[in-house]
């Protein structure tokens, strides 16, 4: 049987494509095993998730008061369509107060962090249902931080989930930096940026994760479902940034980071697969299909047309998601024999 992963990318308000998505997983799921209450959680042995992407796999991993999945993946997906417009908006005063983001970040942090408490409570790291890589990185001691639910267990590190969620997600430029702490008795505090600065796909983040597990040799025992949130490269010319300046490259860095990281991480995992032909690595990248590309126009016609986009993308990936859900079914079937 293999490790099953599921990866999903930052993205912003575009995580409603890849979240409608597995929408469509979870009742293929649920038909094929003829169990209504079949869950996203039930069927992967990893979640691994960057800013957006973190946001959705912790709800999938939420547990509820029965011990079962707090949220489908149809109410993880609503968390954004019906809170969206409220994390990504910008007051008259705020918007000239910071320059229209260029002295400040362009929100406030309070919308999301209001949102995070709401969904997820007092719910920490250790108590998620399945083992997590979640990415964020700590601006003060200069490295990554990958939140795993199982080194929370097993080293009594632990975090509420809401802090790293607010933390993974705090995209520069967009949402104020997060300081956060660990829960005791390991307390230390964290000054955290989005995740999507160093690994916007967190699938290699993942995989080296799983291989380290007992009994898993390579690629060969993985199966991951990677997911990204849809893809239209801004064109930058050379006319137009030569003599940008400090305040120009702002948004253009982040645009690039959050691009840029994603395409080396599919390029290695695509080098490392190619090793085997059987190799179980479902790579969808979505189309956006008139949605905008901006990480924060919630708007509602916006929210609207990123919903319309993700169910569209269901479709036309109909048979990889079919064919996702038989060996998720199957394989889920074989660990209870």
């Amino acid at each position: 049987m293999a490790k099953k992963i599921l990866s999903i990318c930052g993205g912003g308000i575009r995580g409603i494509i890849p979240g409608m998505m597995l929408v469509s997983l979870e009742e293929k799921l649920q038909k094929k095993s003829n169990n209504p209450e079949a869950r996203i959680a039930d069927y992967f042995d990893l979640v691994a998730g960057t800013s957006t992407g973190a946001i959705l796999g912790a709800a999938y991993l939420c547990p509820g008061p029965n011990g079962r999945p707090k949220f489908t993946a149809q109410e993880a997906v609503d968390i954004y369509l019906e809170q969206g417009d409220d994390i990504f908006d910008v007051s008259v005063w705020r918007s000239l107060g910071t320059l229209k983001g260029l002295a400040d970040e362009r929100y406030s942090a309070k919308e999301l962090e209001k949102s995070l408490h709401a969904a997820f409570g007092e719910t920490k790291l250790s108590e998620l249902l399945k083992p997590t890589c979640f990415v964020a990185y700590d601006i003060f001691h200069r490295e990554q931080i990958i939140f795993k639910q199982h080194t929370a267990i097993e080293k009594n590190r632990d975090f509420l989930v809401r802090d790293l969620l607010r933390g993974g997600s705090a995209a520069p430029t967009y949402f104020e930096t997060a300081r956060i702490y660990s829960l005791p008795p390991k307390q230390q505090k964290f000054v955290l940026v989005d995740g999507g600065m160093v690994a916007n796909d967190p699938t290699l983040c993942a995989f080296t994760e799983t291989i380290k597990t007992d009994g898993i040799e390579g690629i060969s025992d993985v199966m991951i479902l990677s997911l990204g949130t849809g893809k239209e490269l801004k064109r930058y010319s050379y006319p137009d940034m030569k003599d940008l300046g400090f305040l120009g490259w702002a948004k253009p860095s982040v645009d690039i980071a959050l691009e840029g990281g994603p395409q080396i991480t599919v390029h290695h995992m695509k080098q490392i697969t190619s090793t085997l032909p059987e190799a179980k690595y479902h790579w969808i990248q979505p189309e956006l299909h008139g949605a905008d590309l901006a990480l924060d126009n919630a708007s509602p016609e916006n929210l609207e047309r990123l919903r319309n986009a993700g169910l569209r993308n269901a479709t036309e990936h109909d048979d990889k998601l079919e064919e996702i859900a038989d060996f998720l079914v199957n394989d889920h079937r074989k660990s209870q024999e």
